[in-house]
């Protein structure tokens, strides 16, 4: 909100001069009826009418430029919300499904931001409020201390009424998380659910956390509803209070008919911002409840990475075999000059060249890198070659033709270092060493870190790391037995 505070004031600003103008139209009538009609005066009456007019034209306007700016307040805050969340997830390992992340990151940042939205609508209707009670001071002192004085309890009520909204909308939204999250991991994995026939427990699984989700949300959607209800009569009988009191006042000639018609239009208009009140504490509610899961999101310590180290010389290309790679690789993937391709790297929607360019160092040669890593075979198998459309997370492509792409890609970044978790497993073994040969080739010169069991890519290794012990593949081979089982197995 703070970032765009400029744009709030300015929204701010020109909404109260627009609640103002908005008061001003009940006071104008009353003093265009007592003034020009009561007096018979026909100049009287064309100025009054034109004062009339201008404000209107001023309210108009107010509103108009009002309300972009305060659009475009939220919208750039929503912008930096989901930049944040998205930021943090991809700054290290998270403990979230990648489905929770993007709820957060879009659900909950679009909640935070109305903020930046409805706090001008809020500053403006408190200001009409005070402005249309002045009025009503003007005109009668009881009524006008009536309004004063009712204000205050009245939002307090409203306060404690949307304090129970708060927590529903909370627990809403971590279930609908919670769902999505799901949704997507399922979606994600539906090959091998299907595989293992694991189809049923998975559904099982999904339809009890979405009624959780549908339940938390049909119990939020009540406690608005209930909500507004509650605003919208507590309002009523307070607007009828005044009402009843200018009545009486009107009867009584303490007022006159232009002032009754005056008091009556401010009592009508009072309505607005008074109902306005009720629905920003509500929106404010929601939101603190979503800026609370964005603050957790984005404050979230990275998962413990294990403590790595692998001593190697620059520029040097070294092999690890080993049976527990997930601690090696979050432990190098936490170093921010480290790139790590895993084995199960995820395509974007788009075609083969975007997703092999889509890092792509200015220096590199695309064509000697895809090349290097069999991306000219793929190209060749499909209709349009380079061109051709990849669907989502590249479904439409086969186990090898994803890997070639997502090794491409990584090659392609040319990082300081670049670690490969078995790139080459979907290829079968004459591609597979060719393949071998184009990364070392390509990473001539450059540090590069491959974990593998694959004996095309451990062969060009300048050091095998395997089990506290290393040396070069054929050195291994000759002298270790555990790693002859483990690589030629």
């Amino acid at each position: 909100m703070f970032a765009q505070r400029g744009r709030i004031l300015a929204a701010s600003a020109l909404l109260v001069a627009h609640q103002a103008g908005e008061a001003a139209v009940p006071v104008l009538i009353g003093v265009v009826i007592d003034k020009a009609v009561a007096s018979g005066q026909t100049s009287r009456l064309l100025f009054w009418l034109a004062v009339l007019a201008l404000d209107f034209l001023v309210l108009s306007l107010c509103w108009r430029f009002g309300t972009r700016i305060g659009t475009v307040a939220g919208v750039q805050a929503d912008r930096r919300l989901r930049l944040a969340v998205t930021t943090r997830a991809l700054a290290g390992p998270i403990d979230m499904l990648p489905g929770a992340v993007v709820s957060v990151a879009t659900s909950d940042a679009r909640r935070t931001t109305m903020v930046n939205f409805v706090l001008p609508h809020g500053i403006a209707a408190a200001v009409g409020a005070i402005v249309a009670g002045t009025a009503l001071l003007a005109v009668s002192i009881p009524l006008g201390l009536l309004i004063v004085l009712g204000t205050p309890p009245l939002l307090l009520l409203v306060r404690l009424m949307s304090m129970p909204l708060e927590r529903r909308s909370s627990a809403q939204q971590e279930r609908a998380a919670d769902a999505a999250g799901v949704a997507t991991d399922l979606v994600r994995g539906v090959r091998i659910l299907k595989g293992i026939g694991a189809e049923r427990a998975a559904l099982a699984r999904y339809r009890r956390i979405s009624r959780e989700s549908l339940r938390a949300t049909l119990h939020t959607t009540r406690a608005e509803a209930g909500y507004s209800a509650a605003v919208i009569v507590v309002n009523g009988v307070f607007l009828a209070i005044v009402a009843l009191v200018g009545g009486r006042l009107a009867a009584s000639g303490s007022i006159t008919v232009g002032q009754l018609v005056s008091a009556a239009g401010l009592a009508v208009f009072l309505v607005g911002p008074l109902n306005t009140f009720g629905e920003i504490t509500a929106a404010l509610a929601a939101g603190r409840a979503s800026a609370g899961r964005i603050a957790e999101t984005v404050g979230q310590p990275d998962i413990a990475a294990d403590s790595v180290e692998i001593a190697m010389a620059e520029g040097e290309f070294v092999c690890v075999v080993t049976e527990e790679p997930a601690p090696l690789l979050r432990g190098l993937a936490a170093r921010s000059d480290v790139l790590v391709s895993p084995h199960h790297a995820d395509l974007f929607a788009g075609t083969i060249i975007d997703n092999v360019t889509a890092a792509a160092a200015p220096h590199m040669n695309a064509t000697e890198v895809m090349r290097a890593a069999g991306v000219d075979q793929v190209a060749d198998a499909l209709p349009d070659g380079l061109r051709t459309t990849v669907t989502e997370r590249g479904r439409s492509l086969s186990g090898g033709q994803r890997q070639r792409v997502a090794l491409a890609r990584a090659l392609l970044a040319d990082p300081p270092i670049l670690v490969l978790h078995d790139p080459t497993t979907a290829v079968d073994a004459v591609t597979e060493a060719e393949i071998a040969r184009g990364i070392r080739t390509i990473r001539d010169g450059r540090t590069t870190v491959v974990i593998t069991t694959s004996p095309a890519l451990l062969a060009e290794a300048d050091r095998v790391l395997f089990a506290g012990t290393s040396g070069t593949h054929a050195h291994l081979i000759r002298d270790n037995a555990d790693y002859r089982a483990a690589v030629l197995a």
